[in-house]
């Protein structure tokens, strides 16, 4: 069977890993296979053991190796939202946000308030909308993931020998990640490192929640401010790990919430700046640096701060 595309199966079904996709995720694989399903659902299957790899259980971090057979559990049809195609409004900003684009990549800035890929009640995301706007293309993955309110840099592949690449380079820390954030507070001192582990956990709903733990994955964070004003600091971080909520969750944990975040924030912070007139996460990935050994010299790109930001900025600089 075609590892490629799995139509949600009504029965039992084993899939025999091919060399293109050895190196991917069990839950990543699972989802661009399982179209439409939702994220809770793949989940559900991989915590339950209903999805085996060589007969065995495995955690949704498993990592394919070419050969491994995959046992894909029955997926009634009810359980598969009919997914809406992006609107031509959605395709333009996604067209008009393309930052760079080589043979073996895009960079886009993301807009905020759209998420990376479809499921969890999402009937698209960008990748969606990348691979509507280029349906020549063999392949076509995400490379990373910024949440659905975070604005700025997102790297697409579209050979999976550069998605190796660029995971090994994520992996290793060879790839230079720099976001601006504002937070609450007046920052105190210079730079600041925050090294605390990250643990992960998904709700019965699927949400994803995240917390400082001994228990956790190690993450390191460095913040640098940039402005200060009477209540909020603007920072620059630099991401050393890519754990999910990373940014969010560090600010938190040293006194300095991001502002306009719902989940890790300061409810009150966050009202006094929306009648400010900010309407969104103030979090942005505003520069990429890496090396490919295919391409010649390095790759910089800079994502400029959406219009909304600047503007709130600038009301926050007003006496």
């Amino acid at each position: 069977m075609n590892s490629q595309s799995i139509e949600s199966p009504t029965s039992v079904q084993w899939v025999e890993i091919d060399p293109e996709r050895a190196g991917q995720r069990i839950d990543n694989f699972l989802l661009a296979s399982l179209k439409g399903v939702p994220r809770s659902r793949i989940y559900r299957m991989l915590r339950k053991g209903e999805v085996r790899v060589n007969k065995g259980r495995v955690k949704a971090t498993y990592r394919l190796i070419a050969g491994d057979s995959v046992r894909i559990p029955p997926v009634r049809t009810a359980e598969v939202p009919e997914n809406l195609p992006p609107s031509d409004r959605v395709l333009r900003l996604i067209e008009e946000s393309i930052l760079m684009e080589g043979k073996g990549f895009l960079i886009l800035n993301k807009p905020s308030g759209i998420a990376v890929h479809g499921g969890s009640g999402l009937s698209y995301g960008v990748i969606e909308a990348i691979r509507a706007l280029r349906p020549e293309a063999d392949f076509l993955e995400l490379v990373h993931r910024l949440d659905r309110d975070t604005s700025g840099c997102l790297i697409i592949a579209k050979r999976r020998s550069v998605l190796r690449e660029l995971h090994s380079l994520l992996r290793t820390g060879g790839m230079d990640k720099r976001y601006l954030a504002l937070v609450k507070g007046k920052w105190r001192g210079g730079e600041k490192r925050v090294d605390a582990p990250l643990l992960k956990n998904t709700l019965r709903s699927g949400e994803r929640v995240v917390k400082v733990s001994e228990e956790g994955k190690t993450a390191l964070s460095i913040f640098r401010p940039v402005a200060t004003f009477e209540s909020a600091t603007l920072v620059e971080v630099v991401l050393k790990t890519g754990r999910t909520h990373q940014i969010r969750v560090h600010a938190a944990s040293i006194g300095h919430p991001v502002a306009g975040d719902e989940k890790y924030g300061d409810e009150a912070f966050n009202r006094e700046l929306r009648e400010m007139g900010l309407k969104r996460l103030f979090l942005h990935a505003r520069f990429l640096a890496f090396r490919l050994p295919e391409l010649e010299g390095d790759v910089r790109v800079e994502a400029p701060l959406p219009p909304e930001l600047e503007t709130f900025l600038e009301r926050l600089k007003s006496p």
